[in-house]
């Protein structure tokens, strides 16, 4: 692929993107775009590297969207590094950040059309952050028809809004291959967020709880659903200060709950709170 040698070029607004990629094309590059909230880890990174390998020109898009926060959350705790995000995906090759403005996304206000996420948003993270996927579907799709890519990439740590969105490409006929990087971890399994760094070193530890779930329902997987239930969430039982919030094994054509003789492959989803922080991972089993 084209190597890029100059810094990555922050663009605020769409129609500077727009034109800075309509000249790329001309010349018969391909595209790839990483959309991103910013606070980037090495899961992020991962992302882009794989961005790199499919194509010519590569978009980081950095906007914590406020669609997706509930007006019990985090939007203005979310870590905002624009300035480190920069530079770090200079160093990989990225062509063009893009970073709007909020009120260059959404120029008037509140939105008033938003694309759905159905019943399958409403259970799971939705269950807890009701509104939360219908935002982030309705920000994905205006990021796609801005940049336009040939390929977007997300990783596969946020299972659900995975299938959302290859669901609303599908349904929608949007012309973009979604590709699935797998979810990056740190060497003892806890699954890379930028919400981690929220995390006390105590917390930090209590915080593997949610991998060492995900090991057990795997280790009890052949064992059938109830076994799978129950490892993992006993996993849970010696950790004063990780409540969880989910434990789930879900069908991974639909993302509905598995049946009780369910058999073959599923996800595990996990949700858990430690102090006031709010951590997801998943795991692929096989049910035996």
């Amino acid at each position: 692929m084209t190597e890029v040698t100059a810094g990555a070029r922050v663009v605020p607004t769409i129609v500077e993107l727009r034109a800075l990629l309509a000249e790329r094309r001309a010349g018969g590059a391909s595209v790839a775009f990483v959309p991103t909230m910013g606070a980037l880890h090495e899961g992020h990174f991962a992302l882009v590297r794989r961005a790199r390998e499919l194509a010519d020109v590569v978009v980081v898009s950095i906007f914590v969207n406020p669609l997706q926060f509930g007006p019990n959350e985090d939007l203005d705790r979310y870590p905002r590094t624009l300035d480190a995000d920069v530079a770090a995906l200079t160093e990989l090759g990225v062509e063009f950040v893009f970073a709007p403005s909020v009120s260059e996304m959404y120029p008037d206000g509140e939105v008033g059309t938003r694309v759905t996420a159905g019943h399958v948003g409403s259970l799971y993270e939705g269950a807890s952050r009701p509104g939360h996927f219908d935002g982030m579907l309705t920000v994905v799709t205006k990021l796609l028809h801005i940049v336009a890519p040939d390929a977007a990439l997300f990783g596969q740590k946020d299972a659900q809004q995975v299938f959302l969105v290859r669901r609303m490409v599908r349904d929608l006929n949007l012309p973009v291959a979604i590709e699935v990087v797998p979810t990056v971890r740190e060497p003892d399994g806890l699954a890379l967020s930028s919400r981690n760094r929220y995390l006390d070193p105590a917390q930090r530890v209590a915080a593997l709880t949610l991998s060492e779930a995900l090991r057990a329902a795997h280790a009890a997987s052949g064992d059938g659903l109830a076994e799978v239930l129950a490892e993992g969430a006993a996993a849970f039982g010696d950790h004063d200060d990780v409540t969880l919030d989910y434990l789930v094994v879900v069908d991974p054509a639909t993302f509905l709950p598995v049946a009780d003789d369910a058999r073959g492959e599923a996800v595990v989803l996990v949700a858990a709170s430690v102090g006031a922080t709010r951590l997801i991972d998943n795991a692929t089993i096989t049910l035996g």
